[in-house]
């Protein structure tokens, strides 16, 4: 247990507040499934803050196992470490470029990219006349950190650093003047001298947050404020990085906005989540220099999405290729909630043993209000952006539904204040992710009711609860709970599955062209297809979620 409580301490101070520590199993004695859940949430956390946690699994942390423990625990650290390194963050960074499409290219570099950057500027400015391309090789000798160091704090070094001939007391001397700016003892002369990557790269970062030496230019920092998005799309495309990241793809993405723009990632992503749909022949892989090459990939991009059924209305490559927010934001949704459609159709496939029909917003949301009916419960989901659901009661009602005892109900709040709605959002996402649900939305998602991440929440629940063997619910046994989870028999899948055929028969929706925006007249005021054109007329969806928000 204590390493549980590590991990997730470990996890919150890389990013404050990403595990609701009311969720973890605390009992002296905890049997398996407990312990399961508690490896569960730390796993899920670890990928909702940016960790690529693909290959690793909880019997990985329960059996200890060095490289993989080693690996996670490194990736949350390095997260923690490279945190500030960005515009919204530390504006003061945009002194690095001259112009702005420079800027545009500083937002769609790595955290590693930007401090290297960070570094050349201000060697360069020392007279180092050398290019720092890496945190080894380049840094083995010391020089680059003692010209850097007497840069940024002048008062604490010297030229006796320079002066010596040896690499190791060069070494060590750096470590000193770096230690009088309070910078914490991550590595040993050893290290700089051969070249350990992870540990130079925690160095330098640690010079950064300490004394970053840039200055306060006003007009240069409102610049940089201009660039840096709003609220609301600054979560959504945190949200869908998370998610991409999440999949496994090649290409790991740092900035949505910039990484998608040559069209390679979304390949990528399209390829992972209807295999076989894009046509590699026809791709180019990055670097790519020739722009047409861009508007190639994107357009096969924009094709295969219509394929899908994507609401793409008068939508071209190239505006993913010019950097369109609001259409790539718009697309990414879409890419999400196929996804997760697809899970859930899969699913009702395998328990019918044969092709299952579409799953739809509708039925997601039935399965929901009639999970929360049928466990006695009162509250009840009128649609995904219903504001009853900003306090959290239906979530954590529905949470209990699907595992009686994941909520302790001694620690809800009744949602009447806006710090009781946020604690009982906090602890919706840990508990979600307690339970085994991939989810990247935030506590401000649910409070300010986001349609499209209320969705994806519920039909997240859904599938996790869909893919639990009767009776799993009411397990408190000692039993292992690895061969349940694993479990492919068809015969222990909850009737729900083909309760939802029962429920479409009755149903008079029908699935539209667009994947899952169903024809609903009572719920299409606000819907809007994902379009390029100002004042297209609206066509009628389903209740379900918009494929854009409304400006």
């Amino acid at each position: 247990m204590p390493e549980i409580i590590s991990c997730s301490k470990l996890i919150n101070v890389a990013v404050p507040g990403t595990i609701d520590e009311r969720a973890i199993n605390t009992k002296a004695v905890l049997n398996p499934w407990e312990r399961n859940e508690n490896h569960t949430l730390c796993l899920n956390s670890a990928k909702a803050i940016g960790c690529t946690v693909v290959n690793i699994g909880t019997q990985d942390l329960v059996e200890g196992r060095p490289h993989l423990l080693l690996g996670l625990i490194s990736q949350i650290i390095k997260i923690q470490l490279l945190a500030d390194l960005n515009l919204k963050k530390t504006p003061q960074l945009v002194e690095l470029v001259d112009d702005s499409k420079d800027v545009e290219e500083l937002l769609g570099l790595p955290p590693e990219k930007v401090l290297l950057k960070w570094m050349n500027f201000h060697l360069k400015k020392a007279g180092y006349e050398k290019q720092v391309t890496n945190f080894s090789s380049d840094v083995k000798d010391g020089e680059a950190y003692a010209y850097l160091l007497n840069a940024l704090a002048p008062e604490h070094s010297g030229p006796a650093s320079l002066d010596t001939k040896d690499p190791a007391e060069r070494a060590n001397m750096v470590l000193e003047h770096a230690a009088k700016l309070d910078c914490k003892r991550y590595l040993t002369p050893k290290d700089i001298v051969e070249g350990s990557p992870n540990l130079n790269l925690a160095f330098v970062a640690q010079i950064f947050q300490h004394r970053n030496g840039l200055t306060v230019d006003s007009k240069k920092m409102s610049f940089a404020e201009m660039m840096t998005d709003d609220a609301q799309t600054s979560r959504e495309e945190r949200c869908f990085r998370l998610w991409i990241n999440s999949l496994g793809t090649a290409t790991y993405v740092n900035n949505v906005f910039e990484d998608v723009r040559n069209g390679w990632v979304l390949l990528e992503v399209l390829d992972k989540i209807s295999p076989g749909s894009v046509n590699w022949k026809q791709a180019s892989k990055p670097p790519i220099k020739m722009p047409f090459r861009k508007v190639e990939n994107c357009n096969q991009v924009i094709k295969i999405g219509k394929e899908l059924n994507f609401s793409l209305v008068n939508v071209a490559g190239n505006d993913i290729v010019q950097g369109n927010k609001k259409l790539i934001l718009a697309f990414l949704w879409q890419l999400m909630r196929f996804s997760m459609l697809q899970l859930l159709k899969n699913l009702r496939s395998h328990s019918q043993g044969k092709k299952g029909k579409e799953i739809t917003d509708t039925d997601i949301l039935k399965w929901a209000n009639n999970k929360v009916k049928n466990a006695g419960r009162t509250s009840q989901m009128d649609s995904f952006k219903d504001k009853n659901l900003s306090n959290g009661i239906f979530f954590l009602e529905l949470l209990s539904s699907v595992e009686p005892r994941v909520v302790n109900w001694s620690v809800v709040t009744k949602g009447e204040t806006d710090e009781d709605k946020k604690l009982n959002a906090t602890y919706i996402i840990s508990v979600a992710r307690k339970l085994g649900c991939s989810i990247f939305l935030l506590p401000e998602d649910i409070i300010e009711v986001n349609q499209k991440m209320i969705l994806i929440l519920t039909a997240s629940i859904m599938y996790w609860s869909l893919q639990q063997p009767t009776g799993e619910s009411e397990n408190t046994s000692d039993e292992s709970p690895a061969a349940s989870i694993g479990s492919e028999n068809e015969a222990v899948l909850s009737n729900e599955v083909s309760n939802l055929a029962i429920a479409d028969a009755a149903s008079d929706t029908t699935l539209s062209p667009e994947v899952g925006n169903e024809k609903s007249s009572e719920k299409a005021e606000n819907e809007e297809p994902l379009q390029n054109v100002e004042n297209e007329p609206p066509s009628t969806k389903d209740e379900g979620i918009d494929t854009q928000d409304k400006e």
